[in-house]
């Protein structure tokens, strides 16, 4: 996926080099305001590399950045309007795993495809969630709620967020490289998830870790691990779901920022090293450990073979857990 990607920017840059209207050089760019779509409502977790990016594009390219929130659609309708701009570096798309490789893996309406119409720039962080039950709960590790509902196919439920969503594959992940069988309740939000937990309506959820931290912290959930493949710094004695004995299990997000998928390579180069060069400061790092997140700038390939990656592997497990989000 990555190779075809770099293969399409070489002849894409070739074709501009020609004449197609873009700017000769990366010396000539920026030459007008710097727009960011965001596929999403404001105030949501894509908002986040959003706003960092423009802090950062602004006064180092020496243009406005205006912020556009354009939701619908699970997000397909921002990613779209992306995907089909002008490829000159002037509209950028903020986007996650949510609208860059579930909804394209699990939707046969999303009407893109991230590895062949979008250019990755550079990834901001990656995100993870914790898996928590009530403190009152008699499950004190992952083995003991795995054996439960092993014992007990149907009787334990966990709260998601929706069909499609990444606490809801979360869930699925679980019963899938466990063998169990664990009903899913929807709720409309983290938030209320969270609270479904709290007041005993359900027995788990999984759910962002800036959510969680603060209640972890204050006993009123337990916490049992994370589902990000390492141990994570906020929550360092943590197990991971894989240490716990979830084989092959990891449940995780990314936030970035993208170009439509003609864009010229010189251009990704010069704003992956304009925002790369800042989001690699301590200050910056720090900003998005306190956000809950993991700091993971690097080159627009690793962005690439990232979403290449989670793409495969959500595809694999829609189609073995029959998910279609349509």
């Amino acid at each position: 996926m990555a190779t075809n990607w770099l293969c399409g920017l070489a002849a894409a840059a070739l074709c501009y080099g020609l004449g197609a209207g873009v700017p000769a050089t990366a010396q000539d760019y920026p030459s007008k305001p710097i727009k960011i779509i965001v596929p999403a409502g404001a105030g949501g977790p894509n908002d986040v590399p959003a706003r960092l990016a423009s802090q950062i594009l602004s006064p180092k390219l020496g243009q406005p950045v205006i912020i556009e929130n354009r939701p619908g659609a699970g997000g397909a309708i921002g990613v779209r309007e992306v995907a089909k701009a002008a490829p000159d570096g002037h509209t950028l798309l903020s986007a996650g795993g949510a609208q860059l490789a579930v909804l394209p893996a699990m939707a046969s309406s999303a009407g893109y495809d991230p590895t062949r119409d979008l250019a990755p720039i550079v990834k901001f962080m990656d995100g993870f969630q914790i898996l928590v039950v009530h403190p009152s709960a008699p499950w004190t590790s992952v083995k003991e709620l795995v054996d439960d509902a092993r014992a007990n196919p149907g009787k334990l439920n966990f709260a998601h967020v929706g069909n499609g969503h990444l606490t809801h594959l979360a869930g699925e992940m679980l019963m899938s490289r466990t063998g169990t069988k664990i009903v899913g309740i929807p709720y409309r939000s983290g938030g209320e998830s969270v609270t479904a937990v709290l007041s005993h309506a359900v027995h788990m959820t999984f759910e962002n870790v800036a959510i969680l931290i603060p209640l972890i912290r204050e006993g009123k959930l337990r916490a049992l691990a994370v589902t990000s493949r390492s141990r994570a710094t906020l929550a360092p004695d943590l197990p991971t779901m894989i240490e716990a004995g979830v084989l092959d299990y990891e449940v995780t997000t990314f936030f970035g920022m993208l170009a439509p998928g003609a864009t010229p390579r010189r251009l990704v180069d010069t704003l992956n090293a304009t925002l790369r060069e800042q989001l690699s400061t301590p200050d910056m790092q720090e900003t998005i450990l306190r956000l809950g997140g993991i700091p993971a700038a690097g080159s627009p390939e690793q962005f690439a073979a990232t979403i290449a990656g989670d793409l495969a592997k959500w595809r694999a497990l829609g189609r073995d857990a029959n998910i279609k989000i349509d």
